[in-house]
C-alpha cells in the first residue's frame, strides 16, 4: 500500500503541468477575449439602400459633405458605389448617395462602373476632397471598357472630371484595368495626385499619376485640367500593381510610394525632394520578387522613429519589415514570426491601436478562397532593445470564416475614442458589408490628431509624433492609401492605456514642422492641426519635461532624442562601460573586441556573427548570402557578376550565346529576352522557333 503523502507530489505535478499548459497554450495560441463584436445589425443592417447584398471591395474615408464628419465611400463592383454617413441621432450608418438624380451625390454612384479601388484627396487645392474610383469593367488585365471617374464638387454637386471635355480631348482618364489608387503630395504643394496601380498585360497598362496641370487651369472658373506625368517621372511601370503605401518611408519629410505587386517585384520609390522618383526597393531588401503583395500599411512598430512596412502576400508568407539605418544605407529587415506570416488568401491589411493600449495591432482580412479563411489579428509590441513581439489575438465576429473579404477601413463613427471596422465583401460572392467595434481597452486613454494642409484639406501624407510622459515617442502616418484598394481615416490615432500625452509634433511634405505642448485638458479629444503660417513654425514648449522620458527639447524648441551616452556623470556601470545610445534610450555592454564580421552580442558576454545581409551592409546590387563572418554576393537568373570580388551584376546578353536562341530575330531584355519573326512566319508557342505561315 503506498504512504498517503505519496499522493500530495502527484497533484503538486499535475497541478504544476496543468498551469505549465495554460501558459503556453495561452502564450502561443490567440487570446481568449475577443477583440471585435459585430453591430452591422444595429448601425448598418442590410437593406437595398444603404447596405446592399452586392460585390463591394475598396473602402475609403473622407467628408464627402463637407459637414466636419466622416463618411465611408464604398466601391460597388456590380451595384452601385455607396457614401454611408453615420447619424448620431439614431445610431445608423445611412447612404446619402441615393438613386435620386436631384441628389448632389448622385454621380457618386456611377452604376455603370464596376468600381473596385477608391481614394480621396484635394488635387485642386479647394480645400475640399476629390474622389476617385478605379473601375476595372470586363478586364482582369490591360485595358477595361470603361474609364475610372474623378469627382470634384462643382455646380452644387459632384461631377467627373475626367468627363470634361478638356480631359477627353486629352484622353487622360485612366482605362486599365488597375487595382489600387492612393494619393500623394509629391511637391509638397498641398495639391495632391492619384497614383493609379495598374495591373499590366504585357506593355500595355502601366501605373500613372494623374494630377493637376496647373499652367493649363483656371480654377477660378472651375476648369481643371489633368495631366498624367507617369512617364516623365519614371513611373510608368508595367507589372501586376496591387497594394500601395504613401507616406515619409524613408524620407524625412517627402512623401514616397511602396507598390507590393503581382508576377514581379515590389517598388519602393524614394522622393528626391523635388517631386522625382527613384526606385530602392532592391537595395533596401523589400522588392519580394518570387511573391504576390495584396494589403500593405505602414507604421513604426518598435518606436524607433522609423516607419516600417506590413504587407500580406496572396497564399504566401506575409512580411514585416522593420526599418534599419546602418552607415547611412536604408535596409528594410522582415521580422515576422513563423505564425505571422502563415500564407492566407489575403485581401486587406490594416496597422491600428484598436484597444487605445499604445500597441499596434495588424489585422488581416482574408476572402473564403476554396474554403474558409478566417481573418487573423496580431499584437505588434515594442520590446526593450529587442524586436517587437507578436502576439496573436482573438479577432472575435470581425474573424469572419466564410466571409468574401475585399476591402475595409477604421474610423470612429461615433466618437468614443475607439477605432470602428468596417469590411466590404465581394467577388465570389455577393454578401453585404459588416460593421464591428472593439471591447477591449474602452477605459484606455486616447488622443485623435488631425493635421490640415494650406488649404484646409485633409494633410495626407504629414507625419505626427506624440511625446508621452512615460513610454517615449509614438509615429503615425496619415493615410494617403494603403490596405489594399482601400484608403484610412485622414487621423493620426493614439491610443494611450494610463500613459498621457506632453506634446505632438506634425511635420507636413514640404518640410514644414509644427510642435506644440499638450495640456492634461486634451487628453480623450480630437485635436486639428492647421497648416502653421511662417511665424508659427515651431511652439516652443515652455516646460522642460514636456518631451517625456528619453527625449528633450533642443535648440529649435522641438523633441529630440536625449543623448545619455555623454551624460554626466555616466550612466552606463564600470562592469559594462560601453554605452550606445538608442531612440528614446541607451544600453550598457562589456567592452568586448571581436574578430572582423563579428560583434558582441546584446549582453557583451560572446561575439556573434554580423548579418551584413540584413544590416544592409553589403555590397551586393542583386541577392546576398549571409556567412559565418562574412557573406557573398549572387544574381538573379539571367544576371551574372562583373567580378567575382564585386557585388555589381550585370545582364546576359542571351542573344550572343550559341546555339542561339531565337530562329530569327533575338531582343535583349534586363535579365532575358525575347524573339521575333521574319515576315510570313509565325513564333511558335515556346516563343523561339518561327513557323511558316500557310
Amino acid at each position: 500500500m503506498l504512504p498517503a503523502d505519496f499522493f500530495l507530489p502527484i497533484s503538486k505535478m499535475m497541478l504544476l503541468a496543468l498551469l505549465l499548459s495554460i501558459i503556453i497554450c495561452c502564450g502561443g495560441a490567440q487570446r481568449s477575449e475577443p477583440m471585435f463584436t459585430a453591430v452591422t445589425e444595429t448601425v448598418l443592417p442590410q437593406d437595398y439602400d444603404s447596405n446592399p447584398n452586392q460585390l463591394n471591395y475598396g473602402v475609403a474615408i473622407t467628408d464627402v459633405d463637407s459637414d466636419g464628419d466622416f463618411e465611408v465611400v464604398v466601391a460597388g463592383y456590380n451595384g452601385p458605389n455607396l457614401v454611408l454617413k453615420y447619424i448620431k441621432e439614431k445610431g445608423h450608418l445611412v447612404n446619402i448617395a441615393v438613386d435620386e438624380r436631384s441628389s448632389p451625390y448622385y454621380a457618386l454612384r456611377d452604376r455603370q462602373g464596376n468600381a473596385i479601388g477608391v481614394a480621396a484627396c484635394d488635387i485642386d487645392g479647394d480645400g475640399r476632397e476629390e474622389i476617385y474610383f478605379l473601375n476595372t469593367n470586363n478586364a482582369f488585365s490591360g485595358i477595361a471598357t470603361y474609364n475610372d471617374k474623378l469627382f470634384t464638387f462643382r455646380n452644387g454637386r459632384w461631377e467627373d472630371l475626367f468627363s470634361d471635355e478638356v480631359n477627353l480631348k486629352r484622353g487622360v482618364a485612366n482605362r486599365f484595368s488597375g487595382r489600387s489608387v492612393a494619393c500623394i503630395d509629391r511637391k509638397g504643394s498641398g495639391r495632391y495626385s492619384f497614383y493609379v496601380a495598374n495591373y499590366a498585360n504585357g506593355n500595355v497598362g502601366s501605373h500613372a499619376l494623374i494630377e493637376l496641370d496647373e499652367t493649363a487651369s483656371n480654377l477660378s472658373r472651375g476648369i481643371v485640367v489633368l495631366s498624367n506625368v507617369a512617364t516623365e517621372l519614371g513611373l510608368n511601370k508595367y507589372t501586376g500593381g496591387r497594394g500601395i503605401a504613401v507616406g515619409p518611408i524613408v524620407s524625412s519629410a517627402a512623401s514616397d510610394i511602396f507598390c507590393d505587386n503581382e508576377n514581379g517585384p515590389n517598388f519602393l520609390f524614394q522622393n528626391k525632394g523635388d517631386g522625382t522618383f527613384v526606385d530602392i526597393a532592391s537595395s533596401a531588401g523589400v522588392d519580394d520578387v518570387y511573391q504576390h503583395g495584396r494589403g500593405v500599411a505602414l507604421a513604426d512598430f518598435n518606436r524607433d522613429g522609423k516607419v516600417d512596412i506590413v504587407y500580406g502576400n496572396w497564399n504566401g508568407p506575409h512580411r514585416l519589415f522593420l526599418q534599419m539605418n546602418t552607415n547611412g544605407k536604408v535596409r528594410f529587415r522582415d521580422i515576422a514570426t513563423q505564425k505571422f506570416s502563415m500564407p492566407s488568401p489575403i485581401r486587406t491589411v490594416i496597422a491600428a491601436d484598436f484597444d487605445n493600449d499604445q500597441e499596434l495591432e495588424v489585422f488581416f482580412n482574408n476572402i473564403a478562397y476554396r474554403g474558409p479563411s478566417a481573418n487573423r489579428m496580431f499584437r505588434v509590441g515594442r520590446r526593450e532593445h529587442a524586436d517587437p513581439f507578436m502576439e496573436e489575438l482573438n479577432p472575435g465576429d470581425a474573424s469572419e470564416p466564410d466571409g468574401r473579404g475585399t476591402g475595409g477601413a477604421v474610423t470612429d463613427f461615433d466618437g468614443d475614442g475607439m477605432l470602428d471596422l468596417i469590411l466590404s465583401h465581394g467577388e465570389s460572392m455577393a454578401q453585404p458589408l459588416s460593421v464591428f467595434k472593439g471591447k477591449q481597452g474602452l477605459k484606455n486613454n486616447w488622443l485623435r490628431i488631425i493635421p490640415r494642409t494650406k488649404f484646409g484639406a485633409f494633410a495626407r501624407g504629414a507625419k505626427v509624433v506624440l511625446y508621452t510622459k512615460k513610454s517615449g515617442a509614438h509615429l503615425r502616418i496619415i493615410d494617403g492609401g494603403s490596405g489594399y484598394l482601400c484608403e484610412m481615416e485622414p487621423v493620426a490615432h493614439f491610443g494611450l492605456g494610463k500613459d498621457e500625452a506632453s506634446s505632438l509634433e506634425v511635420t507636413w511634405p514640404d518640410g514644414r514642422i509644427f510642435t506644440r505642448s499638450v495640456a492634461e485638458g486634451e487628453i480623450n479629444s480630437v485635436l486639428e492641426i492647421p497648416y502653421p503660417q511662417e511665424d508659427d513654425i515651431v511652439t516652443k514648449p515652455t516646460d522642460i519635461e514636456v518631451c517625456g522620458q528619453g527625449f528633450s527639447v533642443n535648440e529649435n524648441g522641438r523633441c529630440a532624442d536625449t543623448d545619455e551616452c555623454i551624460q554626466f556623470p555616466f550612466v552606463c556601470p564600470r562592469e559594462k562601460p560601453v554605452c550606445i545610445n538608442t531612440y528614446g534610450g541607451y544600453k550598457c555592454r562589456p567592452n568586448r573586441r571581436c574578430s572582423r564580421g563579428f560583434e558582441p552580442n546584446e549582453d557583451g558576454t560572446a561575439c556573434v556573427d554580423i548579418d551584413e545581409c540584413t544590416l544592409g551592409t553589403h555590397e551586393c546590387t542583386q541577392l546576398c548570402v549571409n556567412l559565418e563572418g562574412s557573406y557573398m554576393c549572387k544574381c538573379h537568373s539571367g544576371f551574372h557578376l562583373k567580378l567575382p570580388s564585386l557585388g555589381e551584376c550585370i545582364d546576359i546578353d542571351e542573344c550572343l550565346q550559341q546555339p542561339k536562341p531565337c530562329d530569327h530575330i533575338c531582343h535583349n531584355d534586363p535579365g532575358s529576352f525575347h524573339c521575333h519573326c521574319y515576315s510570313g512566319f509565325t513564333l511558335a508557342p515556346n516563343g523561339r522557333r518561327c513557323i511558316q505561315q500557310k
